[in-house]
């Protein structure tokens, strides 16, 4: 989400930022149909966010993280918006840093991965969210996504460490699932549910460059069908997907416009129920 707005309804060509009030509009028609939504790319400006929340109303709130500083960072923020009529924060909130003995070649994440707890009634979650590295090729993104499995199957295997019900989601920049990529990403036993195998992830996929960039997952693993699911009082209804905003939004734009105005990602959801 670009950091600031250009404070009129339509913006034109020669407006910076291309996002508007009626962009804003738009994403909030989005936001609003969840109870936890998490917003890739804020940044540190937060006009465009702050705008966002006073579009929702009240009944909705924001955690966000820092700015995770240097160039690989891009001077972006994670975020969760949630309605607190629905849901309430836990309590937990973190960034996932490294040690000094992780391997796989990566000093650190090149954006700090945020952790977040929500509660519905007696029901915790603990969300993390992610921007993987892009880097110069997919190669350079393969350190990063083994380290980050390895860190989630760390904290889901320690007791008593705050972890019910841990999800992750976030844009891991998966080109596909079956290259390695995705592989370093299931390597721990993290899984996205089925619905999500054939569900386009950006605005300009096709049928021949469908990526599986975005992804919200858990530990289990559906190729054994007796494998535990690491989920406690919290049941996947198996209703999800993308939400296709182009046929709804600035019909008059091109994709490359709208993608400057919203996003040049779809809204990736899944429903939950809680015990």
């Amino acid at each position: 989400m670009t950091g600031d707005v250009t404070h009129t309804w339509h913006s034109t060509q020669d407006d910076s930022p291309k996002r508007d009030w009626h962009a804003l509009a738009c994403i909030a028609e989005v936001v609003e149909r969840f109870d936890v939504t998490a917003v890739q790319e804020t940044r540190r400006n937060t006009t465009a966010l702050f705008g966002l929340i006073n579009l929702l109303g009240s009944r909705y709130k924001l955690i966000a993280s820092d700015v995770t500083e240097g160039g690989p960072g891009n001077g972006e923020r994670l975020a969760y918006v949630y309605d607190s009529e629905r849901v309430q924060p836990s309590g937990l909130v973190g960034e996932l840093v490294l040690p000094t003995e992780a391997s796989n070649d990566v000093d650190q994440f090149a954006r700090t991965p945020y952790a977040a707890g929500f509660v519905r009634d007696s029901t915790e979650l603990a969300l993390t969210t992610v921007h993987v590295l892009w880097g110069k090729a997919p190669a350079d993104r393969l350190g990063e996504l083994t380290d980050f499995a390895q860190w989630m199957r760390g904290w889901a295997d320690r007791p008593n460490d705050w972890n019910r019900n841990l999800l992750v989601i976030g844009d891991f920049n998966l080109a596909r699932t079956d290259d390695p990529l995705f592989g370093a990403f299931i390597s721990t036993g993290l899984w996205p549910p089925a619905e999500f195998n054939d569900v386009p992830r950006t605005i300009f996929d096709n049928g021949n460059t469908r990526h599986q960039y975005d992804q919200i997952a858990w530990f289990s693993d559906p190729t054994q069908p007796n494998a535990p699911s690491l989920l406690d009082g919290l049941t996947n209804t198996g209703h999800g997907g993308n939400f296709d905003f182009i046929p709804h939004a600035m019909q008059s734009l091109t994709k490359a416009q709208i993608s400057w105005r919203i996003s040049d990602h779809y809204p990736l959801w899944l429903e939950f129920v809680t015990e």
